[in-house]
């Protein structure tokens, strides 16, 4: 018999080639025998060289392997995927003639409901929960192997899922992996614990329009779930989304690859951004009716805020105004001038790395009919410089403001509020994989933030991933608190942005070295992620596109 050798914390242990991740961590004693529950914060998946896996996984080769536990990064991506395929299951169980299907985040949850049925009621929530904790109590093991293509094909049509079936379908793959709880099989696209008894801690509660949300722990409070707390400008985004997929005739990524072989790409693109072009009009007229005259637009890293601002001063144009478009990133001090984050390093986030009595004194300057000469400021010179270019206030103008900080009340509270309007942007993806695994949003911006990075300013793959948890600390902190701020929520996803994405992208994820650690166990999740998804050529997408911002050749770029 083959044997590897493998590396844990710095010692060597020889196993069987085969073995799996669990037990050659219960090799090297790590991984400690009996059951664990949740709040043990028990070892839920492991790295191999880099890679995420089930602890279920074979190792075939001599390598290194590190422990994931429940509260870490990874481990926390881990216990969300596998509490939905907790959730598939006792659904499965109960009603297995209703299709439920996973419809997106909202907060610390996801969003979930039956298709075609009437609404959720009490007495089925309280059904589904009796029985997620019964096979939690139960301590069922949960296992990962690899099938054929057909036998994956034939076991998910059994179980009505339509959508993870066309997936398959559309791919050309010799074998599947797929997750084994008892006679139940599904696919998912990350990792999924060990053990039912491992997913103890979660919320299911009705919620929106006859659907449910399942919530989970997040990172500020891992052993206990936090308050409640509604987000309904979301989830009515995500709900307009959801209509628009049914319109384009898509909703997951099976169909999205179907409409692509069958040469209908093209089309597919110009109602995408059409029905994304009259959302923009449409907020364009909701701010002449209020009479605004100060637009403050933020959201989140790689939302597109740039395009869509330039996008909405086009649409006021045509409601007869002259707008003036300033952005908050030229209100930046020296950057021995910016507070320090917990790094010692500067916070370009933070909202006190801005100039807000300036911009405080700019804006009442104009508001009272003053002449401004308005700042403006170089990044790679470290300093604001003027143009000497003052600008004033007539009756047809309008300011539309830009920056991730333009919904904090800092900011707008020294404008009247009457005359104030605010949007909230980012990139709210509605597709999904199949019914019980969704495009994650998150990962979605990441994508277009590794492009953008390389084409405008030469950063690697490998360093905006390093970066990121600095830049998603930074929206946790100063942006996604304020978001609920806003009049009016826009989503600038594009769903057919990761066809255009993904052979850009692809390449720069390829070059991230192993040594990066965690940016390399990213590359190499994405990369995964992205093959199964077909590519749409960039051409057609239209030179004003939001999507332009990070692929390039935008009729808006200076």
């Amino acid at each position: 018999m083959r044997t590897i050798t493998l590396s844990i914390q710095g010692k060597k242990y020889s196993l069987p080639a085969f073995s799996t991740a669990k037990e050659a961590l219960e090799k090297s004693g790590l991984y400690e025998d009996g059951l664990k529950r949740y709040e043990d914060n028990p070892i839920i998946g492991a790295l191999v060289n880099g890679e995420l896996k089930p602890l279920s996984a074979p190792v075939p080769m001599s390598c290194e392997i590190e422990p994931i536990r429940a509260f870490q990064g990874f481990g926390r991506r881990i216990y969300r995927h596998s509490i939905c395929f907790l959730l598939c299951y006792a659904s499965r169980l109960l009603f297995p003639r209703r299709r439920l299907k996973i419809g997106h985040s909202l907060g610390d949850g996801f969003y979930f409901n039956y298709e075609g049925d009437k609404a959720i009621d009490d007495a089925q929530i309280q059904k589904l929960t009796e029985k997620m904790r019964e096979l939690v109590d139960q301590a069922l093991e949960i296992t990962s192997v690899s099938v054929s293509l057909q036998e994956a094909i034939t076991r998910l049509k059994k179980q009505g899922y339509d959508d993870a079936v066309l997936l398959l379908q559309e791919m050309n793959k010799s074998h599947v992996n797929m997750y084994r709880i008892q006679d139940y099989y599904h696919i998912s696209y990350e990792p999924i614990a060990n053990n039912t008894a491992e997913l103890g801690l979660w919320e299911l509660r009705k919620y929106g329009e006859g659907g449910m949300l399942l919530r989970y722990p997040v990172r500020e409070s891992i052993t206990s779930l936090v308050p409640f707390k509604d987000n309904q400008r979301l989830y009515e985004v995500f709900n307009e989304y959801h209509i628009w997929g049914k319109i384009l005739g898509v909703e997951c990524v099976g169909e999205m690859n179907r409409s692509c072989s069958g040469n209908n790409a093209e089309q597919y693109v110009r109602l995408s951004e059409s029905l994304q072009r009259r959302k923009i009009s449409s907020i364009a007229e909701e701010i002449h009716a209020r009479k605004a005259k100060a637009v403050f637009i933020a959201g989140p890293s790689s939302s597109g805020k740039t395009t869509f601002a330039k996008k909405l001063c086009e649409q006021l144009l045509l409601l007869e105004y002259s707008p003036i478009k300033i952005s908050l990133d030229d209100y930046y001090k020296k950057r021995e001038m910016v507070p320090l984050d917990d790094e010692g390093k500067p916070d370009f986030e933070a909202l006190e790395a801005l100039d807000t009595d300036l911009f405080d004194r700019n804006m009442q300057d104009l508001f009272d009919g003053k002449e401004v000469d308005l700042p403006h400021f170089s990044f790679t010179k470290n300093e604001t410089y003027y143009l000497g270019q003052p600008i004033k206030m007539n009756a047809n103008n309008i300011f539309v403001i830009e920056g991730i900080h333009g919904l904090n009340p800092k900011i707008t509270s020294k404008i009247a509020p009457k005359y104030v309007y605010k949007v909230y942007i980012s990139a709210l993806t509605q597709l999904n994989m199949d019914d019980c695994n969704r495009v994650s949003t998150t990962d979605n911006r990441m994508l277009r933030r590794i492009l953008r990075d390389y084409r405008t300013r030469g950063t690697s793959a490998e360093q905006t991933l390093l970066m990121w948890p600095s830049v998603a600390r930074g929206e946790r902190t100063h942006i996604f608190p304020n978001q609920n701020n806003a009049d009016v929520m826009f989503n600038s996803a594009l769903d057919y942005e990761i066809g255009v994405l993904s052979p850009f992208v692809t390449p720069l994820l390829h070059g991230v070295s192993p040594e990066s650690g965690t940016a390399y166990t990213h590359a190499l999740r994405l990369l995964e992620f992205l093959e199964n998804i077909y590519a749409i050529p960039s051409s057609f997408v239209p030179s004003d596109s939001i999507l332009r911002e990070f692929i390039g050749g935008s009729d808006y770029e200076d």
